[in-house]
């Protein structure tokens, strides 16, 4: 199977167990019905998968879960991040041993330093595989932040760097991408509530979030995006951005397994040192998400 970075591909959660463990009888289930509901992908260790709090033979154990459940029918995708070039380059590896059929690369942990120092890693990553990758820009995480001019530079170098996650949260970057790169790399949102707006500027990929609760509506929703269907557009959107924005807050992760808890797809068990919600940040969540399920309009698998 060649890797295309295309469609909706959830940065699918990690499910924990009461003891802390992952739960992979769960974690397999989920990835086999988000692919049902029509993603194109699935990309596991992310920042939602809470893929640095996980070690390194739990997120080997992890990739094969996700490998042996969807199988053949779409692709598996490994974050890759590490505090040293050689953990980094170890976990590629790995990746491409247990089946993986892309890397999802992340900017060295903790340690910035200058481009050449960024460019250096992220070379030795992309290139100690010869499996299809995608940079991960994301400057309000990762405080580092690849400009157009970088990616372009780097995608001169290496050949099979093939996609961008831009999370910048500005759409105009995949207007400055687009303009910079043309069609040399594939180019996806990275952050929910920018879905439709990245679309409209050039992305052809949605690398999602509350699709782990909500994989109908946020197929239905990237793909009348794309296509120019207003309509289907106007009906979803302004339903689903209250849910969406929980995405793009310091406690993403808690709040995307709150809402899939609430809609029986999972728990809210997180690994410290998160801790699951508490309080009015908790209370005015649910409050969202009581108000969206009300409310949540009937989708088909296609508009």
């Amino acid at each position: 199977m060649s890797m295309q970075w295309t469609g909706v591909m959830p940065a699918i959660t990690t499910p924990f167990d009461d003891q802390g463990r992952i739960d992979h009888d769960f974690l397999a289930e989920h990835a086999r019905w988000l692919v049902a509901e029509g993603c194109s992908g699935i990309v596991g260790l992310g920042s939602l998968g809470e893929g640095g709090t996980l070690e390194p033979a739990e997120r080997e154990a992890l990739l094969t879960t996700l490998v042996r459940a969807v199988g053949d029918q779409v692709p598996v995708v490994a974050a890759v991040a590490a505090l040293s070039t050689a953990a980094a380059v170890e976990q590629a590896r790995r990746a491409e041993a247990i089946g993986c059929r892309g890397l999802m690369v992340l900017p060295p942990y903790v340690y910035r330093g200058t481009w050449e120092e960024q460019r250096a890693h992220l070379r030795a990553v992309i290139e100690a595989t010869p499996l299809s990758c995608m940079l991960y820009n994301n400057p309000v995480a990762y405080v580092v932040d690849y400009s157009p001019e970088q990616i372009q530079e780097l995608a001169q170098s290496c050949a099979n760097l093939h996609a961008v996650k831009e999370s910048s949260t500005d759409v105009r970057r995949i207007t400055a991408l687009r303009a910079i790169l043309g069609d040399r790399l594939t180019l996806l949102v990275g952050v929910d509530d920018a879905a439709v707006e990245g679309a409209a500027a050039g992305a052809r990929g949605w690398i999602a979030g509350l699709v782990n609760a909500m994989p109908r509506e946020s197929v239905v929703l990237w793909e009348a995006a794309i296509r120019g269907d207003q309509a289907t557009v106007d009906r979803i959107y302004p339903w689903f951005l209250p849910l969406l924005r929980l995405d793009t807050v310091p406690h993403f992760v808690q709040l995307i397994k709150l809402v899939q808890a609430r809609v029986g797809r999972g728990s809210e068990t997180v690994r410290p040192p998160r801790q699951v919600l508490v309080g009015g940040e908790r209370e005015e969540a649910l409050g969202v998400i009581a108000g969206a399920l009300r409310t949540r309009p009937s989708v088909q698998a296609a508009e």
